[in-house]
């Protein structure tokens, strides 16, 4: 203590909250004030939705959990790359609805009572949702209140917690879908278009003029220097249009990428190793099991006929089609090796029509000997038979019961290979792990003459020399920038090194055909411009070295950032504006067509079927149909500026036809209720949603 006393004496308070903190370590687990310092970040936020912050730990507790409930739905706990986006999706959105959908449908005075919501469940209209997923369903297949009343009875028993989760996901996600099905209701039925209206639209659709013009090109450039936008017109133009030029998070970098490849002598040794085993591979009774200890392809047990594998190697494609039986020679295609053999040739439909009866239990196979006797005799009917002593109820293609219907080998059921070269009209038995079968083929298409092929491949991977030599000269690259972009850009001009120059955000993943490639992307965040990385590995295949060149940050670009674009513009809109005033003062006093033509050196062209509507086409220009419609008969009109020139023209006659009629009139304004359905939910996430996700994932 008197230690502690001299140093707080000599350097202050400083000193004190420092060895204080250190004391703190020895109580406290380092991880604990790690957490905790990350949770009282917004860096650690994976967003923020209506005010609520939404913690990347808070997220990905959401996210195991749909997981977890995807698995009890589905029975499948497939976790790809692709699902895992989904479920992170699916927990985003649910975490929207949550804090910013519902919350706001209800201040609109919109409810959902307990009773509305358990009638959703067990009462006389079922959610929509849960028709769809058809889970709760009777041995017909259609929805069962008592199975939901018995799911909800083993809720209470289950003490794993699997069964209350899917309760609770469940009972949102059909409060969520009511709340939103009223909302939107909300919405449409309010969209209303009475008939004043509709009989406006109607007339302005199915009038169109026949239109004689001049049109006086606009050129804008070289730019006119009598012209002149100046600073104050530019930043009242922003402000006015601020919204117009809202931007996200970005980052202008420079790299440069080495691609781990198999040098020469790597290739060779892989044509070496790959002539010790072909003969093996030509004379092995188990073909499956030499392709899966060596091959980078294992064996497929589909039929394939010409063309199928020229996706694998087209030499080998044209060798199977050209041959019966044996084995290819070797072919390479870049750092890759093939060789195939023929297993088995038969002549087999690309198509079958099935039928079926399951049955399951320990006297299952009994079952199906004696009703494959009965199907023997005459007269016996099959879909009479599935319908009294089959356990699977609910394939009735066609209207008979067992019938699956066409099958092939891409969509097959598991098990069922065989009815591909199964003769039409013989039922046998099959057995797989849903059951013991009885199957027909009833239907086939024509038999094409096909073959099971072993395709032995292997390619050539880059070697601990390679991979070493690779690194190296990524290496002196990254010692030279010595983290600043100034040495980055003087390291790749003095090797000849080509950089790569791309802006990106912070949920760029792939860099060219390069994918993975997050870890770039965060490095890149992570660092002010004119910094340069060391070595960034990407699937241990490519060495990255990047720059930061400029940040740009989310939120408005500034006017210096869009100043000449907005300069542009006003231009364009001032020159389109001052060519009119030319070509008025040109024209003045002509009194025709051609004499205006002939006097802007312009040609007159003719336009029929103008007209303003929501048909119009998109190539006229809004301006000149505008002016169209307004103009009297016969009178020459303009000039009206437009983007692509000046015009002057005459209206020669309107015609009024019945071509648009009410129908059309009410399918378009239901695709304008439903583009307000759609937007909805963007305009409610406009100002109040934050979506971080990109900076984790």
């Amino acid at each position: 203590m008197a230690a502690l006393e001299t140093i707080r004496t000599k350097f202050g308070i400083g000193a004190s909250l420092i060895i204080a903190f250190g004391l703190l370590l020895f109580l406290v687990n380092p991880s604990d004030i790690i957490q905790t310092i990350q949770s009282a970040s917004t860096k650690y936020d994976v967003g923020n939705i209506n005010g609520k912050r939404i913690s990347y730990q808070d997220f990905d507790q959401k996210v195991k959990e749909l997981s977890e409930v995807r698995e009890m739905l589905t029975g499948s706990s497939a976790s790809s790359e692709e699902t895992q986006r989904q479920m992170r999706e699916s927990a985003w959105q649910n975490l929207v609805d949550q804090y910013l959908v519902l919350p706001t449908i209800e201040k609109a005075g919109i409810r959902v009572g307990q009773q509305e919501q358990t009638d959703q469940f067990i009462g006389d209209n079922p959610s929509s949702m849960l028709l769809s997923m058809g889970i709760f369903t009777d041995e017909n297949g259609n929805y069962s209140s008592s199975a939901v009343r018995e799911f909800m009875d083993n809720v209470q028993a289950d003490e794993s917690g699997r069964g209350k989760l899917l309760l609770n996901y469940l009972m949102n996600a059909v409060r969520s879908n009511r709340y939103n099905e009223k909302y939107n209701s909300l919405f449409v039925n309010s969209a209303y278009v009475n008939s004043l209206e509709q009989q406006r639209a109607i007339a302005e659709n199915n009038t169109t003029a026949n239109v004689s013009f001049v049109m006086a090109p606009n050129s804008y450039f070289p730019m006119d220097s009598s012209i002149v936008v100046s600073k104050a017109e530019i930043k009242k133009f922003y402000n006015a249009h601020k919204d117009s030029f809202k931007q996200e998070a970005t980052r202008d970098i420079e790299y440069v990428v080495y691609e781990v490849k198999p040098s020469a002598e790597d290739i060779a040794a892989q044509n070496d190793e790959f002539a010790s085993l072909y003969e093996e591979f030509a004379s092995a009774d188990n073909v499956r099991a030499f392709l899966q200890r060596n091959s980078d392809r294992q064996w497929s047990d589909s039929w394939v006929k010409e063309g199928d594998l020229r996706t694998v190697n087209r030499d080998v494609d044209t060798w199977v089609a050209a041959n019966k039986a044996g084995v290819s020679p070797v072919y390479k295609s870049a750092e890759t090796f093939f060789a195939a053999r023929i297993m088995e040739t038969a002549n087999v439909p690309d198509s079958v029509y099935v039928r079926h009866m399951m049955f399951q239990g320990t006297d299952a196979r009994n079952t199906a000997d004696s009703l494959l006797n009965v199907l023997g005799k005459r007269g016996s009917n099959f879909a009479a038979l599935a319908t009294l002593y089959s356990a699977d109820k609910g394939n009735a293609a066609d209207g008979e019961q067992g019938n699956i219907g066409w099958m092939t080998q891409n969509m097959m059921i598991p098990g069922f290979e065989s009815v591909l070269t199964a003769k039409v009209g013989k039922p046998y038995i099959i057995t797989t792990q849903y059951g013991t079968h009885i199957v027909e083929v009833t239907k086939a298409t024509k038999a094409l003459a096909k073959k099971k092929v072993a395709v032995f491949e292997k390619t050539t991977l880059p070697s601990k020399e390679t991979y070493a030599t690779t690194y190296n000269k990524a290496n002196l690259l990254a010692v030279r920038a010595a983290g600043k972009y100034a040495n980055y850009k003087a390291a790749c001009d003095s090797t000849g090194t080509y950089s790569r120059s791309l802006t990106i955000n912070e949920g760029t993943d792939s860099y060219g055909a390069i994918g993975h490639a997050k870890e770039v992307t965060r490095w890149a965040f992570d660092n002010k411009p004119g910094k340069a990385s060391s070595i960034i590995t990407v699937d241990n295949n490519y060495f990255f070295i990047v720059a930061v060149k400029g940040a740009h940050k989310e939120g408005y670009s500034s006017v210096e950032e869009v100043s000449e674009s907005i300069k542009n513009q006003l231009y364009r809109d001032k020159y389109s504006q001052a060519r009119k005033a030319e070509v008025a003062a040109q024209i003045e006093g002509l009194t025709s067509l051609d004499a205006i033509a002939q006097k802007l050196d312009a040609t007159v062209s003719n336009l029929t079927d103008v007209t303003f509507s929501t048909n119009s086409a998109v190539t006229t220009e809004p301006a000149f149909v505008g002016a169209v419609a307004a103009a009297k008969e016969g009178v020459i009109s303009g000039p009206v500026a437009g983007i692509m020139g000046t015009y002057v023209f005459q209206v020669n006659g309107r015609e009024t036809g019945s071509y648009y009629t009410e129908d059309d009139a009410k399918d378009y304004q239901s695709r304008i209720e439903s583009y307000h359905s759609q937007m909805l939910l963007p305009l409610m996430m406009d100002k109040t949603v934050k979506d971080n996700r990109a900076r984790f994932y």
